[in-house]
């Protein structure tokens, strides 16, 4: 059986640092706000420090961590598939990996029309349809 089709999924290095930093803070969720295109960085933090809204977007559970997007962001980008990966520099002082020397990277490439059909059947949820 084929994979689902996925917003997002995260590169063998994203998920080495997922992995890592899971066992440092316990389970993670991203956001995604801002940024135009490839390089935008998502931010990392223990799951519940950032209370997402009525105006995010869940993208998935990619490695059974929660990837939100703002609602804004996601109208640029719900044509995109995106990739984390993970690049040596500093990320953001507010993002777990910060103090890692490195940061997780936004790579994006078209849904092919097929991927986007099943997607836009079932819209993602937003802040407002879970708990928090």
């Amino acid at each position: 059986m084929p994979d689902p089709v996925g917003r997002v999924e995260f590169t063998a290095p994203a998920r080495a640092l997922l992995s890592r930093l899971i066992e440092q803070h316990g389970p993670v969720m991203f956001h995604q706000s801002g940024g135009c295109c490839d390089g935008s960085a998502p931010m990392c933090y223990p799951r519940g420090e950032f209370r997402v809204g009525a105006s995010d977007v869940l993208l998935g559970h990619p490695a059974d961590t929660p990837f939100w997007m703002s609602a804004d962001q996601y109208e640029y980008w719900r044509h995109t598939h995106l990739t984390v990966d993970v690049v040596p520099g500093r990320g953001s002082g507010f993002s777990l990996e910060a103090p890692e020397g490195v940061r997780f990277l936004i790579r994006s490439r078209l849904l092919t029309d097929e991927e986007l059909a099943v997607l836009e059947a079932q819209p993602p949820p937003t802040g407002a349809d879970l708990p928090h």
